[in-house]
């Protein structure tokens, strides 16, 4: 019993049997040449990874699985950072009348010591009832009594102070900061620390011009509005040198960063930016005890360098939605006319005659609205 063998000639040779061309192959920049038949094995070698869609890169012609990148956390913005025990406390003071008994015990004081040495004029001896002089004379210890006397009249009326409503005293002694007096009325502070009167009162601010920019990057010169008032008046007054200025740079720090709508992008754009720009310079601000309610554009203009360009810009945008909005009523007026035209059976048009209708409608339309100035 015979068996009988067929060829079955390969895709390497050609129609004799002889060699011919090479396999079909698959190649791309990514990976290796594949013969056909490897991509229909009914056996897989290996088994497919699921991999994360981040990928970095392969290199090509080895064949090995693409390498995965770790998302990196973005970085905070870093925080001025303030002394700790830089905030605001209440300072000791005393009532005015404080002051006032201890200033008049120290003239008293005077005055009786300049009795007892005899030194005081007749005249006010009768004037104040005091028996005659004891005419003791000026020794070390009448001079005592008067260095005491004046030192607590001094002392005593020296610390008097008026707290005013809306304004706050910063104590500090020798460079400490010793508390703050928000109290209103005749006060008595101590004589020897020093003070610094700051308006906590709600304060509104119109800045000059300052650059700014748009979403596409046009150079503007804005005018703001912050209104603000001083929350902590230790940092504001000790945490920064001007705080008024250091607000200043926060607006002109906030408006580099925030993008403005340029003129004439309408009034809930100008809403964003503004609402944008009052949190942006509210956290820059707060670290300093300053607190900003809010940061308005009033006037928002293109610099002087793109102003002309900008304004034919704009003129020939308002000049093409005009053209539109006339062109679009003039073939709603077209189409209206020839379908009532058309419907009640007042004319039966062709195809022919009905674009030449259109064409004289369209014509008419637009050189009515053109003489009516639209």
């Amino acid at each position: 019993m015979s068996t009988t063998t067929s060829h079955i000639p390969d895709e390497s040779e050609g129609p004799t049997g002889g060699p011919s061309r090479p396999g079909r192959l698959i190649q791309n920049e990514a990976t290796t040449e594949i013969p056909v038949h490897l991509l229909f094995r009914d056996e897989p070698d290996t088994v497919a990874v699921p991999l994360e869609p981040t990928v970095v890169a392969r290199r090509q012609g080895t064949g090995e699985q693409p390498r995965l990148r770790r998302p990196v956390p973005p970085t905070p913005r870093p925080v001025p950072e303030i002394d700790p025990e830089l905030e605001e406390q209440p300072a000791r003071v005393l009532p005015g009348a404080a002051g006032v008994l201890a200033g008049g015990c120290g003239v008293a004081g005077t005055v009786a010591t300049s009795w007892w040495a005899g030194v005081l004029p007749p005249l006010a001896v009768q004037a104040l009832g005091l028996p005659g002089s004891a005419a003791a004379g000026l020794g070390p210890v009448q001079w005592a009594a008067y260095a005491g006397a004046g030192a607590l009249g001094l002392f005593g009326f020296g610390g008097l102070a008026r707290g005013r409503t809306g304004r706050a005293w910063v104590l500090g002694l020798f460079g400490r900061y010793r508390g703050t007096v928000r109290r209103t009325g005749l006060l008595w502070v101590n004589p020897l620390l020093l003070r610094r009167r700051v308006d906590v009162r709600l304060r509104h601010w119109r800045g000059e011009e300052m650059h700014a920019a748009d979403a596409s990057g046009v150079a503007l010169r804005v005018a703001v509005l912050v209104v603000w008032r001083v929350r902590d008046t230790a940092r504001a007054t000790l945490g920064v040198e001007d705080h008024e200025t250091y607000l200043r740079e926060c607006v002109e720090a906030g408006l580099a960063r925030v993008p403005v709508e340029a003129p004439g992008s309408g009034r809930a754009s100008a809403d964003a930016a503004g609402d944008a720009l009052t949190r942006r310079v509210a956290a820059d601000a707060a670290p300093v005890g300053i607190e900003v309610f809010s940061v308005q554009p009033l006037r928002v203009e293109y610099a002087p360098e793109v102003a002309a360009a900008m304004h034919r810009r704009r003129i020939a945008a308002l000049d093409a939605q005009h053209r539109a909005s006339v062109l679009t009523s003039v073939v709603d007026s077209v189409e209206d006319t020839v379908t009532r035209l058309t419907m009640r059976g007042l004319v039966e048009l062709d195809d022919y005659e009905r674009k030449a209708l259109v064409k004289d409608l369209t014509v008419a339309f637009c050189s009515g609205r053109g003489e009516a100035g639209c």
